[in-house]
């Protein structure tokens, strides 16, 4: 009940008193968030097979990441990609966010070097729960602010998708 309250009351809060700048902190990405402090039970039947994921195996959360994955690694530009774990997460107004995959592509290949998704089964706002569409502009102010124009953040749904947004 505690939990539900907060939720509402951070929702209300106008945007005018949302501010993006906390991001300063996060200058640069450490190792620590790719190894979790304790070893979580995998449930193997989400897990696929990978050549250019930095493990060899990726745990997915839904059919469509799992299809993305396999695009990902038959895709020529990609050089490697991570499904980022829970710990990597940026600090929002309406409470944490966990973006899906970082992404390096081959140089001079595409016109951003490295992209950080979201996927989505559906790109539409619609689908999507008011504080998730919020955290995600949030997510879009932050990367904004703190990376070059070889660095993108989007929300794909598909492979198709994220190539039409890097080349």
């Amino acid at each position: 009940m505690l939990k539900a309250a907060r939720l509402i009351n951070e929702a209300k809060r106008p945007p005018s008193l949302w501010s993006i700048s906390l991001i300063t902190r996060w200058k640069t990405a450490t190792p620590w968030i790719f190894s979790p402090r304790r070893k979580p039970k995998e449930d193997f039947s989400k897990a696929v097979k990978t050549g250019r994921h930095i493990y060899d195996y990726v745990f997915t959360d839904s059919a469509n990441e799992r299809e993305f994955v396999r695009e990902l690694d038959t895709g020529t530009d990609v050089v490697v990609y991570a499904k980022l774990p829970r710990t990597f997460f940026i600090p929002t107004p309406v409470g944490d966010y966990s973006p899906d995959w970082a992404i390096a592509f081959q140089e001079g290949a595409v016109k951003h070097v490295y992209f950080i998704a979201e996927t989505k089964g559906s790109l539409s706002s619609m689908d999507l729960r008011k504080i998730e569409e919020c955290k995600i502009d949030c997510a879009r102010k932050f990367f904004s602010k703190i990376t070059s124009d070889q660095v993108k953040y989007d929300v794909v749904n598909s492979y198709a998708r994220l190539m039409e947004l890097v080349k």
